[in-house]
């Protein structure tokens, strides 16, 4: 949707343009990308009230986050005791925890697509501008701590964990259940937790998953409705828009929103159940909440993922046999090509030909 209405302004004959008279992402980076990659304030982000509150979590195993806490005498925890776990000589092994496995498994979603793989590459930023640059660097991310070399591949250490990637935290909570052997912490709001900790999912959790509020900070997502400044929306929708937004913040629909695991917005609406510590979650957390960096920052974060992130291996398995003469083969070899061009530079790609035999033509290396 961000994407749609930035083409709605810039390109309004692409196949995806939208133009929605309220945009609700799940946090306002994206209110705010838009103003800065359309150059145009579409959203006023002052006048586009929460909705539903939920911080960005590492929700940890309960097995995983006692044994850390073991370690370190029960001090907070964050990034820093994520990353000793990794460097360990012996991983999860001098930790006390049982079992082959000794490397650390973390999860990521996509940061073009969703909101939580945004905030949390954001805080991997933060965090290591703080163990590289210093604290005072660190109370606002700059552009300069996200082209500092240091700061990137302390990021870069942090992505080395990821074990699995998804698109979206919708198909990724139904994976996530699978328990310590699919993953041993993933972000995720804090809503989501409480979903898997319900069993609401497919898998039934083989134990219960801990919110970790990362002591270095985390971002608060505030699901804010925003009316779009555009020339598709006339002044009667835009009333009606705000009519429609004090309905979704009135008593009667945030007691469903509690419901529903997210923070009331409000305040005639107590916080209690589900946001509870037997459900994995703190009431009283987060304590250290992450500043908003400026657009341009976000963008520059966001666009470094394709730098940053754990790198692939792909092998492009391409049919040769007599059915692909002609057009098949030749759009077969274009799309292969574009797909080459897309790629991120890191990755390794190698090609392999089928007909009646395979055969590898090229084993994975760097795409030059």
């Amino acid at each position: 949707v961000h994407q749609g209405i930035i083409n709605a302004i810039i390109a309004p004959n692409n196949q995806n343009v939208e133009q929605p008279t309220i945009f609700s992402p799940s946090v306002s980076h994206w209110l705010a990308l838009v103003n800065y990659q359309t150059g145009r304030q579409l959203f006023d982000l002052a006048e586009s009230p929460p909705t539903a509150m939920a911080p960005v979590v590492m929700a940890i195993w309960e097995s995983r986050l006692k044994a850390i806490q073991e370690k370190n005498g029960g001090e907070p925890v964050g990034w820093e005791d994520l990353l000793q776990v990794m460097n360990s000589p012996n991983g999860w092994a001098d930790y006390g925890v049982e079992g082959d496995r000794t490397t650390v498994f973390y999860g990521h979603t996509d940061p073009y697509i969703s909101s939580t793989a945004l905030s949390t590459l954001i805080a991997e930023f933060y965090a290591s501008t703080l163990y590289n640059a210093g604290e005072d660097a660190a109370r606002r991310l700059q552009m300069e701590h996200v082209r500092n070399e240091d700061v990137q591949e302390g990021v870069r250490r942090i992505e080395s964990l990821v074990k699995h990637y998804s698109p979206r935290t919708t198909e990724f909570k139904e994976y996530i259940a699978q328990g310590p052997d699919y993953l041993d912490f993933v972000a995720l709001e804090e809503n989501d937790l409480i979903y898997i900790n319900q069993g609401e999912t497919q898998y039934q959790p083989p134990e219960k998953l801990i919110a970790l509020y990362p002591k270095e900070g985390t971002f608060w997502h505030e699901h804010p409705f925003a009316i779009v400044n555009a020339d598709w929306v006339s002044d009667e929708q835009r009333s009606a828009a705000k009519v429609f937004t004090e309905y979704v913040r009135s008593e009667e629909v945030q007691r469903k929103v509690l419901e529903a695991g997210f923070r009331p917005v409000n305040p005639d609406v107590p916080l209690g159940y589900p946001i509870a510590l037997e459900l994995g979650v703190d009431p009283d957390q987060p304590v250290n909440v992450l500043t908003v960096p400026d657009p341009d920052v976000i963008a520059a974060v966001q666009a470094s993922w394709q730098y940053v992130k754990k790198p692939g291996n792909v092998f492009i398995v391409m049919d040769t046999s007599g059915s692909m003469e002609g057009d098949k083969i030749r759009q077969a070899r274009e799309a292969a090509s574009a797909f080459l061009e897309a790629t991120p530079v890191q990755n390794r790609v190698g090609l392999i030909e089928f007909n009646d035999v395979t055969e590898t033509l090229n084993n994975l290396t760097v795409v030059e």
